[in-house]
């Protein structure tokens, strides 16, 4: 495959790279500036200069047009775009880039004809409401839509979108909703605050997890091989699916990653305040159209994480300005997922 992902210097993104690398595909990073280092948290210096950098704007049409001609692209993984915070303070933005970028991903498709085989983008568990609005037992893809945030609405319009283009045009895409992504190069949003604890019990220093209750970790390899996967595999159609992982509550998180680092015991810590999406969410629909996807254990994935952050000790190169930088206030309501 030759891929094209926007956002690609994303954490997400970085991994996607990554494992694409790993098969033998050919990868291309359409962002605005040229922005490595997340991939250097995971890829060495040889591989980095296999992903070609695009230089555009994912609102701009023909310059994005002209790029899916120019590299002969075959499939987009579309990642970029602003999250929560800013779609809260700026919801106009927010919107320009959420759901214009998509509707340009779509129209340049749409106008180079049938070279692009699939369209993979992100959406969010966020397209949900909080988890009393619905009943007992995991929510099946086709669950009410009830996003309490401009981002899900923006989500829920993306996933509308991608619909009408299969249905008028025969735009092939699949939709995926993650929650609780952990993982190396999670540095931003309130979900990453797991991943910066993991690091902070290794660092030795304490850390505040500033939400409680419920949620679904998914461990940023498995969700990278889902994005992946959603485009190789046969598929026809234009359907938004569940991702699940590990769904504990924060209580079983902690015990975990105390299991992996003793010390994490009572370095970290976490709040009471349950996020207000839905956390029980199946991926039956996923599996069913696609085929299984790949789960690793929550506490794999924190060991695998910890083994990383202690390579980048031994190295002097793991980044802390993440956990130097300001907390956000305890949460009350739901936030970037």
């Amino acid at each position: 495959m030759r891929v094209l992902i926007t956002g690609g210097y994303g954490f997400i993104g970085a991994w996607i790279a990554k494992n694409l690398l790993a098969a033998g595909d050919t990868v291309f990073s359409y962002d605005l500036k040229e922005d490595p280092r997340r991939l250097r948290l995971i890829l060495p210096e040889e591989q980095i200069r296999q992903v070609q950098f695009v230089q555009g704007d994912v609102t701009d049409l023909p310059r994005l047009t002209a790029a899916i001609r120019e590299h002969d692209i075959s499939h987009i993984i579309h990642l970029a775009g602003l999250q929560v915070p800013t779609c809260r303070a700026n919801p106009i933005l927010g919107a320009t880039v959420n759901v214009l970028g998509t509707l340009a991903v779509f129209e340049a498709v749409k106008a180079v004809g049938d070279s692009v085989k699939r369209v993979v983008y992100a959406s969010s568990a966020a397209v949900y409401g909080g988890p009393e609005l619905y009943p007992a037992g995991p929510q099946p893809d086709d669950a009410p839509l009830i996003p309490s945030t401009h981002y899900g609405v923006f989500k829920c319009c993306n996933e509308g979108n991608a619909r009408i283009y299969f249905q008028d045009h025969g735009i092939n895409s699949v939709g995926l909703r993650p929650w609780t992504v952990y993982g190396v190069g999670r540095d931003l949003g309130m979900t990453s605050e797991p991943t910066k604890a993991i690091k902070a019990a290794l660092l030795g220093r304490p850390y505040a997890i500033n939400f409680g209750g419920w949620t679904d970790f998914q461990y940023v390899a498995d969700v990278a091989n889902a994005f992946i996967l959603s485009c190789s595999r046969p598929y026809t159609g234009a359907k938004s699916y569940n991702l699940r992982g590990a769904v504990v509550q924060m209580a079983e998180f902690h015990r975990t990653l105390a299991r992996v680092l003793p010390e994490a015991e009572k370095l970290v810590t976490f709040g009471t305040s349950q996020i207000a999406i839905a956390y029980d969410l199946s991926d039956d629909g996923i599996q069913a159209d696609l085929g299984a996807m790949p789960k690793t254990s929550l506490e794999d994935g924190i060991r695998e994480t910890v083994t990383m952050f202690r390579q980048q000790i031994a190295a002097g190169t793991l980044d802390t300005s993440d956990l130097d930088a300001p907390k956000p206030p305890p949460v009350t309501v739901v936030d970037e997922v």
